[in-house]
């Protein structure tokens, strides 16, 4: 087959490919960045006394956000500064969403991926270079993650970060009565393999106590419809199989915080319980070991 060279072109300073078109495309399609299944949640939100955040971003089933620099050319220090704002800005007013900050930008340099290194484990950033190329169709966008974040400590790790709920908050705030049934539902399968397991009820999550330390092997999150569980065992073929061929509602990997997200009903329960009592010994006999 005949190899073909492709034509790149810079984006900066060509007035028909302008920050805001490139803009329009991603906000266009979100997916196209490499994030995984997100969605535009806003575009050039405002900030009073810091700008206009470029795209907000958010994953599809509302765990994660993203906040989303655009930036023609090469990166410079006042983006990788007015990133890191946004961010801070959107995790002070959201802290019930896991948030992101991610740079896009033409060219990535050495000097910037080393100033930006160290923030990586402390801020979750990423680092995205985007190159044009130009066919006989138009112009076609590649996406690479030149920087990804680093996956962050195990939820328990710092439970002094964590806000003590009780039952009545998550049956009447977060969820309902029914999927924190649900909840007791996974907490008796757990405990067929860790019987002192108790359900452990925080703001952003409901986790779990094994003889009344917290230990977090599997986090949940009951909702108005359905019952949210992280698995938190590292992403390997084996399980990534399993898990497809298990006819369950199977969300993306999240690679920032090492779990496999499922959406559960009472239906999925009782008949998988087997499956999922299995993957959350896995997943327990890892955090245990480790």
């Amino acid at each position: 087959m005949k190899h073909i060279k492709l034509k790149t072109i810079n984006l900066r300073g060509n007035p028909a490919l302008d920050e805001r078109w490139l803009q329009d495309v991603i906000a266009d399609d979100p997916t196209i960045l490499g994030l995984g299944d997100v969605v535009l949640k806003d575009k050039e939100r405002i900030h009073r006394g810091l700008g206009r955040l470029d795209l907000l971003l958010q994953d599809a089933d509302g765990h994660g956000r993203y906040e989303v620099e655009i930036q023609l050319g090469a990166t410079d220090e006042s983006h990788i500064i007015r990133t890191l704002e946004y961010w801070d800005v959107e995790k002070r007013k959201y802290p019930q969403y896991d948030h992101v900050a991610v740079i896009v930008a033409e060219d990535i340099t050495s000097r910037f991926l080393n100033v930006i290194s160290l923030f990586n484990g402390f801020i979750p950033l990423m680092a995205i270079q985007v190159t044009a190329i130009e066919t006989s169709e138009g112009v076609g966008l590649q996406f690479t993650k030149v920087l990804d974040t680093v996956r962050l400590g195990f939820l328990d790790d710092d439970e002094e970060t964590s806000e003590p709920t009780d039952r009545n908050y998550w049956e009447t705030k977060r969820g309902t009565k029914q999927t924190v049934a649900l909840a007791d539902r996974v907490c008796e399968l757990a405990k067929t393999f860790a019987p002192s397991a108790e359900l452990n009820y925080n703001k952003h999550y409901v986790g779990f106590t094994i003889d009344g330390r917290s230990l977090n092997f599997a986090v949940l999150r009951p909702r108005k419809g359905a019952l949210n569980v992280d698995v938190k065992h590292s992403q390997t073929e084996e399980l990534d199989t399993a898990l497809s061929e298990s006819n369950l509602d199977i969300l993306d990997y999240d690679k920032r915080w090492g779990a496999y997200r499922i959406k559960l009903s009472k239906k999925d329960i009782e008949d998988q319980k087997e499956f999922i009592t299995s993957l959350l010994s896995k997943a327990f006999e890892q955090r245990k070991s480790g």
